[in-house]
């Protein structure tokens, strides 16, 4: 058995992370600097940040442009998987919503 993670494994690990998921959303909604993330995603520290940055763009969902400027500026945007991904969790909350407007 590989060592490397699949890409399911992967996913998995994205979508079952609350972090992951609101770092997603919050890109997908235009939030583009580290800064501006960790202040609109609501008890997110620093350090969960800067890994959950770290992982999605190794995973290929986040692009990451560093530009050569005093102090230094990092911007982030999605990836057309990090899209799909998207469109994924956006469906998952579509389906809760529809499944707990049913139970009422």
């Amino acid at each position: 058995m590989s060592s490397k993670k699949s890409v399911y494994r992967k996913l998995e690990e994205v979508i079952g992370c609350k972090w992951s998921v609101s770092v997603l959303t919050a890109v997908g909604e235009g939030v583009d600097r580290p800064g501006a993330l960790e202040r609109h995603i609501v008890g997110i520290s620093t350090k969960v940040l800067s890994e959950r940055l770290r992982k999605l763009t190794h995973y290929g969902l986040l692009n990451k442009q560093v530009f050569a400027e005093v102090p230094p500026r990092t911007t982030y945007t999605l990836t057309d998987a990090g899209e799909k991904v998207l469109e994924i969790i956006s469906n998952i909350r579509a389906l809760d919503k529809e499944l707990s407007e049913e139970r009422q």
